[in-house]
């Protein structure tokens, strides 16, 4: 199942959360594979500040419960300066429609 969603930096902050994710943390990689995504990229409007990604997950169900995680809580509260987030620091996403796909 191929995923798209949009989130939002802080403006100024492109280059920070470049570094960020050069470093991830393997304890992320780990779980993110764990909970079923692979195939995952970032991209950056520098103009707008949005960020889109892209992931492809094996079930939507196991992949929600990643939010769940402690791994997952600690990413967000370190990317929460950063970026525009949610009152329990969840990046604000928007999932993308798909309206094309070509293998």
């Amino acid at each position: 199942m191929r995923k798209g969603f949009k989130m939002k930096l802080y403006p100024g902050m492109a280059k920070e959360y470049e570094c960020r994710h050069n470093l991830l943390w393997d304890e992320m990689k780990d779980m993110i594979h764990e909970y079923g995504g692979s195939n995952y990229s970032i991209f950056l409007d520098e103009e707008t500040n949005i960020l889109f990604g892209y992931l492809e997950i094996e079930d939507e169900a196991l992949w929600n419960k990643s939010a769940d995680t402690e791994i997952c809580r600690k990413w967000w509260d370190y990317m929460a300066d950063i970026m525009e987030t949610n009152p329990d620091n969840s990046p604000v996403s928007e999932d993308l429609k798909m309206v094309f796909h070509l293998d």
